[in-house]
């Protein structure tokens, strides 16, 4: 899944030749899975038109302050348009308004939507050879940079003038890979290595039966893509579990025991900068297991058991820089025995979960969780989706890791 996926993008068309290829760049940008808006300067109609434009963004298209072809004439509010917008992407942009832009000079509605703009602009600029060569282009360009504004550099190939040279608006799904690369590169946790366990284990009694529990994998699994949505790589160790998680980011593992999951954990503990224990491990599994199901007898079955191994201690005994992060799900003296749990496995914070508070746990889509540092500070929280609770626990992460 593409970073892209689920933003909102402001598509700025000024009025050169290499407009056309706008409706490209809409439809690399929808495939990505964003939302996509555009507004033109009046003269870019003149190129591409809205009609075009408006049926493949499934969004009207404006270029003008105010819409004429109402009865009572409707105001298109660029302050809105620019606060609608997570990133903004201005392409083609011509000499004339990558000038205006670096002047403050606002005389349509695309150059007020940029002003206004409080996310990312980004630039693609198109124009001939000497003009993009041109010391004025170049300092108008650098001006841009200066104010945060990012350069999607063109390339060389052949100009409408005729000429060979740079100049050439970047192609679409170039500039779209661009931008995923761009926000990848400023993610928090861009390069770091996320190893998180999820879901229930099973352990087998005979080919038909196991031991297992109510463990639906969502809280991981929510926590998964978070971790990739920061930009890290992500190892997810799942036990069986309907849950899915789609991002191009996250690697999921299946295992179905303690002692797979033990094993797995242990593949990719080494080169995790953080590690996430969500998973609800079994903590005994049969002594013996039959090869054959066990036939139903009038007299009693007892099933000898023996402890797993217990992975998060097996963890925080071989840690060495990992920042780690374990669960409790507790039903009495929760504090205490959360805080006991942090020194005795070696961790850096705890998600404590009550199966006393209603809408936690097992199976829901919600949580209630208290966070607890290894220095036994507390953060409580209210019931929230387990995806908000996701955030919530990385926003503590990146205070400690960034610290």
């Amino acid at each position: 899944m593409s970073v892209l996926s689920g933003k909102k993008v402001l598509l700025g068309i000024t009025a050169g030749i290499a407009a056309y290829k706008t409706t490209y760049l809409v439809r690399y940008f929808i495939k990505a899975g964003a939302e996509v808006k555009v507004v033109m300067t009046p003269a870019a109609k003149d190129f591409v038109t809205p009609l075009t434009l408006s049926t493949l963004s499934k969004n009207p298209v404006q270029s003008t302050f105010y819409d004429k072809s109402e009865e009572n004439e409707l105001w298109n509010n660029h302050v809105d348009l620019a606060l609608w917008a997570d990133l903004m992407v201005i392409a083609p942009l011509t000499a004339n308004t990558l000038a205006k832009m670096a002047d403050g000079i606002c005389d349509n509605l695309l150059l007020a939507t940029y002003l206004s703009a409080k996310s990312t602009v980004y630039f693609a600029p198109a124009m001939d050879l000497d003009m993009y060569q041109h010391a004025t282009t170049s300092a108008n360009i650098d001006t841009l940079e200066a104010r945060e504004n990012v350069f999607i550099a063109p390339s060389f190939g052949e100009l409408a003038s005729g000429l060979e040279g740079e100049g050439r608006m970047a192609e679409p799904e170039e500039i779209v890979n661009f931008i995923e690369n761009h926000i990848i590169a400023k993610s928090p946790l861009y390069g770091k290595q996320v190893l998180i366990t999820a879901g229930p284990t099973y352990e087998a009694i005979d080919p038909v039966r196991f031991i297992g529990n109510h463990s639906s994998g969502k809280m991981g699994f929510a926590l998964a893509k978070v971790a990739a949505d920061l930009g890290a790589d992500v190892k997810l160790i799942s036990g069986p579990s309907n849950e899915e998680v789609s991002h191009s980011n996250v690697k999921r593992i299946d295992v179905v025991s303690a002692e797979q999951m033990y094993e797995a954990t242990h593949s990719y503990i080494n080169d995790s900068h953080i590690a996430i224990f969500s998973a609800a491990v079994s903590d005994f599994t049969p002594k013996v297991v039959s090869s054959q199901k066990i036939k139903k007898k009038k007299s009693n079955m007892e099933v000898a058991l023996v402890p797993t191994k217990d992975i998060l201690a097996s963890v925080g005994l071989i840690k060495k820089s990992q920042f780690l992060v374990g669960f409790a799900l507790e039903t009495e003296n929760e504090l205490e025995n959360a805080k006991e749990k942090i020194q005795k496995k070696n961790l850096d914070l705890i998600v404590l979960n009550s199966l006393r508070d209603k809408g936690a746990g097992f199976k829901s889509d919600t949580n209630k969780v208290t966070l607890i540092d290894k220095e036994g500070q507390i953060l409580s929280f209210e019931l929230k989706t387990k995806q908000e609770v996701a955030s919530d626990i990385f926003n503590e992460i990146l205070k400690s890791v960034h610290a």
